[in-house]
C-alpha cells in the first residue's frame, strides 16, 4: 500500500516517521477495507461517503454500521 511508503523526515537527528498525522482522501477510498486500515494504524481520515453506500447503511438500519466521520473543513 502506498502509506507504508511514506517517510516523514524529523527535525533533527532520529528515523523519518512512517505514520501521517491525518489523511484526506476521495470518495473512491470510502470503502470499508480502506477505513479499517487507517483506524487500524491509529491515522485520522477525512474520507467523504459515497452517496449510495450512505443510503445501503441507512437502509440496513441499526445493522448498518456505524456513519462515516468526514470532517468537511478538513477535507477542504
Amino acid at each position: 500500500m502506498v502509506l507504508e511508503k511514506i517517510r516523514i523526515p524529523r527535525q533533527g537527528p532520529g528515523r523519518p516517521r512512517t505514520k501521517p498525522d491525518s489523511l484526506a482522501a476521495y470518495k473512491a477510498y470510502s470503502n470499508g477495507p480502506c477505513r479499517q486500515y487507517l483506524r487500524r494504524r491509529g491515522i485520522r481520515h477525512a474520507i467523504p461517503e459515497k452517496s449510495d453506500s450512505r443510503a445501503a447503511r441507512l437502509r440496513k438500519g441499526s445493522r448498518g454500521g456505524r456513519p462515516s466521520n468526514c470532517d468537511e473543513e478538513r477535507y477542504k
